[in-house]
Formats: structure tokens, C-alpha cells, sequence
């Protein structure tokens, strides 16, 4: 597939997928959204990916929605075609770990994009914020619904009602983030969790507990319980349940054998 407003790399199982908008700072535009969702989608379905990395072509990660038209960009659109969403594949569908390497700025759409991944690094020095507010819009890309889950009601609410920014450390301080690192580290330790991942995780057992983790939100304990132990009897009856065991005690990296369409078929 070739692309223009991103990049798309797989390289020893690791896709990165790279904003590439660097003239406008990666602002979201230009059919940006239709990409990433062809490229998520290549990740899920293409079994030589196994770990996915999100990131942006310095100097920042996405500096929001393109507002290249002036104030055209939120001009009324078609009810029947609308939608808010930015990508009709999000990140949380992609059955393989998704993490996203936020090596600048990241703004609007630019962070709420973030909150569809599993993983977030962000770097100290960038400006973060979910500013639509501010341009008589709201946050989008289902950010009221990703945002409180992850950094709870008084937190989202004072992200997305002040519209305000805010540095890395303040990031990680509410959680919305795993680690904040100088925006130079912030993609090579992207790349080091992804390489241990690729090594020491097996393939059906990610897309399992990815499943159940995104599922969290919408379950009772009694039906996490259910899905729990059914994932559970899937993954036993794969090689790779009795491999990582070999392996273990041979002192040696598993070689995985599973995919995540294995715990399917079963």
C-alpha cells in the first residue's frame, strides 16, 4: 500500500506508522484519517506484525486539525456522511499492542487520537492539550468516553471543559500517559517495549488480553469472569501455553508459533 500523509514500516515485527505531514506539523488533513485507518488495518491483519507503533515526523507528533482553510475548517458538514470520530478503524481494534510514541506537540485530534492506543510515551517538552473547546467545538474521536476511563471524571473534565495545555509531567501526573521522556528517547523506548514484546509475548495471548482490557469498560466482574476463562481454555490449547514453558526453563527466547486469528479457531 503506498501513502502520503504517513509512513508505514515493518521492520523484525514492529510496524511503525509515522505521521508525515512535517509542513504543517502533522496537522490532521489531507486524508490523514482514511490512512491511518488502512494502515491499522494492514496491521491487524498482516500476521508479521506484531507489535504497532504510532508516532510523528519531528518537530511534533500532530499539532491538531489541519486549519490550513481559515474559518472553513469547522464549517457545517453533511449529517449523513459526518462523522467525528477521525478514524473509522481505530487503534483498539487492531489485535496486536499499539503504542504510541508522542515525540512533540500534540494537540486536538493530535492527543485524542492517543487515547485509542494501549501504550503511550510522551515527551516532557511537548504541549498536550484537547483544545477544541476553544475553537467553539468539543474534544472528538470519542475522547469523552476514552478520556475519563483513563484518567478519571475530574481530570477529563478539566482537560476537556478549560480546553487548557499542559506539559509531559503533567501528563503522567494525571495518568494519561506510562512515561514521559526527553522527545529524543521518546521513540527509541517505543521501540525497546515493542522488541520485548515481539520476543517474550505470544502473539494469541496479546490479542486475548488486549481483548479483555478494552472490554473492561462495558463488563461486570461476573462477565469479565466469563470471558476471562474462555480465553483461558483457548490459549491452553495452543502450542505456544506449553513452548513459554520450554522455553523458561531451557533459558531461552519461545519461539511463538500462534497468530491472533489461533484463539478463533479453536
Amino acid at each position: 500500500m503506498t501513502y502520503r500523509t504517513i509512513r508505514f514500516d515493518v521492520d523484525e515485527h514492529i510496524a511503525t506508522i509515522t505521521l508525515n505531514r512535517p509542513e504543517v506539523r502533522n496537522a490532521f488533513g489531507d486524508g490523514m484519517g482514511d490512512e491511518l485507518s488502512r494502515a491499522f488495518q494492514e496491521c491487524d491483519v498482516n500476521d508479521d506484525v506484531r507489535v504497532v507503533i504510532l508516532t510523528g515526523t519531528p518537530p511534533a507528533f500532530c499539532a491538531g486539525a489541519d486549519m490550513s482553510s481559515g474559518d472553513d475548517t469547522f464549517k457545517p458538514r453533511e449529517a449523513t456522511t459526518f462523522s467525528s470520530a477521525g478514524v473509522s478503524y481505530p487503534a483498539w481494534n487492531v489485535r496486536k499492542p499499539v503504542i504510541a510514541a508522542v515525540n512533540g506537540h500534540a494537540v486536538g485530534i493530535g492527543l485524542t487520537l492517543t487515547l485509542h492506543c494501549d501504550i503511550r510515551i510522551f515527551a516532557r517538552e511537548a504541549k498536550y492539550g484537547i483544545v477544541q473547546v476553544r475553537r467553539g467545538m468539543l474534544g472528538d474521536a470519542m475522547s469523552h468516553w476514552t478520556l475519563p476511563r483513563i484518567v478519571g471524571f475530574a481530570n477529563a473534565a478539566d482537560i476537556l471543559l478549560t480546553g487548557r495545555t499542559f506539559n509531559g509531567d503533567d501528563a503522567l501526573r494525571m495518568g494519561l500517559c506510562g512515561e514521559v521522556l526527553p522527545h529524543a528517547d521518546v521513540l527509541s523506548r517505543a521501540q525497546e517495549i515493542a522488541r520485548d514484546i515481539v520476543v517474550n509475548v505470544s502473539p494469541a495471548s496479546a490479542a486475548a488480553s488486549k481483548a479483555a482490557l478494552w472490554s473492561t469498560w462495558q463488563s461486570t466482574p461476573d462477565e469479565m469472569n466469563t470471558l476471562e476463562t474462555d480465553l483461558h481454555l483457548r490459549l491452553m490449547e495452543l502450542d505456544d501455553a506449553r513452548e513459554s514453558v520450554r522455553a523458561y526453563l531451557e533459558k531461552r527466547p519461545p519461539q511463538w508459533t500462534s497468530t491472533p486469528d489461533s484463539i478463533n479457531e479453536r
